[in-house]
């Protein structure tokens, strides 16, 4: 079954209030940030798309507040693709998918930014498959759409401020279906 642009409204009316992961932020809050971020960086309409959507399935998965104090990894970058794929465009999905192996190389290759991880990023990051050593690193960075899903995962790490104004859903909502149409004119 595919989603529509209904079905993501809904999804985010009916369980964007709950609290993203030990943040300060709501899943709601979290996804309109970063794709605010996206579209402040002047990404292209498929990367706001994906940074809205990145997280889709922690709504479609519902395993409470900050699963990963359970020691659970709820494989939220790929339990939304089935769902999406017959609607959107790789270039949508591929960032949305490769997302947390974007954390797991940014870990690698810059210090800085592993210091800066959230303690629930340092929780899922283990549970992930932790930090990618050099090979797995350099796998990752030459695969389709890796440069993507880095950029998501920095709008994705900065998503969590509380005070944070963005556009409304409804906003972003016409990003998806601007993209859900041109996919579908192919």
């Amino acid at each position: 079954m595919a989603l529509n642009l209904d079905d993501i409204r809904f999804l985010f009316e009916r369980h964007g209030h709950i609290a993203y992961s030990g943040e300060p932020v709501t899943q709601l809050q979290h996804a309109l940030q970063s794709a605010a971020l996206a579209e402040e960086a002047g990404a292209r309409d498929t990367l706001v798309v994906a940074a809205l959507l990145h997280d889709l399935g922690h709504l479609l998965n519902l395993q409470g507040e900050t699963p990963s104090e359970r020691g659970i990894d709820d494989r939220h970058q790929y339990f939304a693709l089935p769902f999406l794929r017959h609607v959107l465009p790789h270039s949508v999905l591929e960032p949305i998918r490769l997302h947390v192996d974007a954390k797991r190389y940014l870990c690698a290759i810059d210090g800085e930014y592993a210091a800066g991880l959230s303690a629930d990023s340092v929780r899922s990051l283990a549970l992930q498959g932790g930090v990618f050593d050099a090979l797995e690193a350099q796998a990752f960075i030459e695969k389709p759409f890796a440069g993507d899903a880095v950029e998501l995962r920095r709008w994705d790490d900065a998503a969590k401020n509380p005070r944070m104004r963005t556009p409304d859903l409804a906003h972003f909502l016409g990003v998806v279906e601007r993209v859900i149409e041109a996919y579908a004119r192919g």
